[in-house]
């Protein structure tokens, strides 16, 4: 492990220091060591989306509305089933 010293947001430190009470992170450092891996695997996510776009094609503007349009007819279909 390498040691660094690193200026953040007070907010961030809270989150950071809440997701240890919580138990969600072993420690502090921890947490930001797996933020900073998500941070990466997002990129790499990003690249391959791009490449998949470039492969592909964009997306018809009638696609486009029709996925945005998804969320809100699965949500309907979960609150009916819980009624």
């Amino acid at each position: 492990m390498i040691r660094i010293a690193v200026s953040l947001p007070g907010e961030l430190v809270a989150a950071a220091r809440q997701s240890v009470a919580e138990g969600r992170a072993a420690s502090v450092s921890a947490f930001i060591a797996e933020a900073l891996e998500g941070h990466g695997r997002c990129g790499d996510l990003a690249e391959l989306l791009a490449a998949m776009a470039a492969e592909a094609g964009s997306p018809t503007e009638s696609r486009r509305a029709r996925f945005a349009r998804a969320p809100a007819a699965w949500f309907s279909k979960v609150r009916r089933a819980f009624r």
